[in-house]
C-alpha cells in the first residue's frame, strides 16, 4: 500500500508574497479590508492583490465604490516604505484609467499625494510623479472651457493644419502638472 506524503514545497503557481484573491464580487471588498488590517504583511499582500487589479477599469470602478480610496488614502500616511511605494503604485495605475483620474478629483486624493512630495524613499516618489503626471492628461471637458481648449484646434499661420496640435497639448499638461504641485504644496504650508 501507498503512503501518503505531503510536500515540503509550495505548489509552482502559488506566490507567498500576494493575498489570496475571493472570487466573483468579494474580490475588492475582501482586500478593501486587508487594506485597514493592523498586520503588516495582510496590508502588503493585499497592496499587491491590488496592484495586479487596478490594470482594468471595471475594477477600478468598483474599488472607488466600495472605498478602496479612502484606505489608500490613510495608506499614504504609513510608517512602513514598502506600504507606501505599493500604495502610490495602486494610485498611479488608478491614474490610468479615466474613471480613476475622476475618483481622485472626488475624494481628494491630490492633497494627500502632496505629503509625500518629500518622501525619503525615492521610488514613493516616482509613483507619486507618475500619478501627477496621468492626472495632467485628463479629458479636456474635466479641465479646460471650450474656449481655452480650441487654441489646440488652430495652426500656427502657415503651418498645415493641426500641426500646433501635439505642442500645446503638451504646454497644457505641463501647465496642469504645474498648477497641481503649486495648489499641493499651498494647501500643505496652511496644514498645521
Amino acid at each position: 500500500m501507498a503512503d501518503a506524503r505531503i510536500s515540503m514545497y509550495l505548489p509552482p503557481d502559488v506566490n507567498p508574497a500576494q493575498a489570496a484573491i475571493a472570487y466573483g464580487c468579494r474580490a475588492l471588498p475582501k482586500l478593501n479590508e486587508e487594506l485597514q488590517s493592523e498586520d503588516l504583511v495582510t496590508r502588503q499582500k493585499a497592496l499587491m492583490a491590488l496592484c495586479d487589479l487596478m490594470h482594468d477599469p471595471e475594477y477600478v470602478y468598483e474599488a472607488i465604490n466600495i472605498g478602496c480610496l479612502k484606505s489608500l488614502k490613510a495608506l499614504l500616511k504609513d510608517d512602513d516604505d514598502m506600504v507606501r511605494i505599493k500604495t502610490t503604485e495602486v494610485l498611479y495605475i488608478m491614474a490610468t484609467h479615466n474613471v480613476g483620474r475622476d475618483g481622485f478629483l472626488e475624494h481628494d486624493i491630490i492633497l494627500a499625494l502632496s505629503t509625500l512630495l518629500d518622501d525619503p524613499n525615492p521610488i514613493c516618489r516616482e509613483n507619486l510623479h507618475q500619478a501627477y503626471k496621468h492626472l495632467a492628461q485628463l479629458p479636456a471637458e474635466g479641465i479646460c472651457s471650450e474656449d481655452s481648449w480650441s487654441c489646440l484646434l488652430q495652426s500656427p499661420p502657415g503651418a498645415p493644419v493641426g500641426e500646433g496640435i501635439g505642442l500645446q497639448r503638451k504646454l497644457l499638461e505641463i501647465e496642469l502638472i504645474l498648477s497641481i504641485v503649486a495648489i499641493a504644496m499651498a494647501s500643505r504650508s496652511t496644514l498645521p
